[in-house]
């Protein structure tokens, strides 16, 4: 998710819990925790408070319309406040299902990261001051899945470049498509 998230949760008393991708992991995590809420970047929202812990679009636009209909501030102004990024969809690499885990693996134990925070929760995220950007092997097809996010276009590109730079140290025959 977005690095931004975490200070938002923490600031209204909330524990912020990151976990690995997927509708299934996200689901069982916020079971497990007792978590009021949870998502993923690709925007599947669970409840856990006054719902049934599981994603549902029409719940999450209802619960929002109910949110921004109890503040002063409209929804322009409201949404205005939050932080500008640059974010990337998923990118996909193409590997084999043999192959995905490994390079991963070596992408994370041969990369240099300079002042990037490394997790290895699901795969290999690097969050450095300006952004961050992620690694993993797909959970359902023979792919890599790689997603940035940075505060500018320029450090988007910076963090991109050192991750294709290590991808393509590992194996030349990935077509890394940034």
């Amino acid at each position: 998710c977005s690095r931004h998230l975490n200070s938002v949760i923490s600031e209204f008393g909330g524990r912020p819990i990151m976990w690995k991708t997927g509708h299934s992991h996200i689901k069982a995590k916020l079971k497990e925790t007792g978590a009021l809420l949870a998502g993923e970047f690709s925007g599947h929202i669970f409840f856990g408070e006054r719902w049934y812990g599981f994603d549902d679009a029409l719940y999450s636009a209802a619960r929002l319309l109910e949110i921004i209909g109890g503040e002063a501030k409209n929804a322009e102004e409201l949404f205005a406040e939050f932080p500008i990024t640059f974010a990337t969809p998923e990118i996909k690499i193409e590997t084999t299902d043999g192959a995905k885990f490994d390079i991963v693996e070596q992408f994370g134990a041969v990369t240099e990261f300079g002042e990037g925070t490394v997790t290895r929760i699901d795969g290999v995220r690097v969050d450095f001051p300006d952004g961050w950007g992620l690694v993993r092997a797909s959970n359902t097809s023979p792919v890599l899945t790689l997603r940035f996010e940075a505060d500018g276009q320029e450090a988007l590109k910076r963090i991109q470049q050192r991750f294709k730079d290590g991808l393509e140290t590992i194996s030349a025959d990935l077509e890394v498509p940034f």
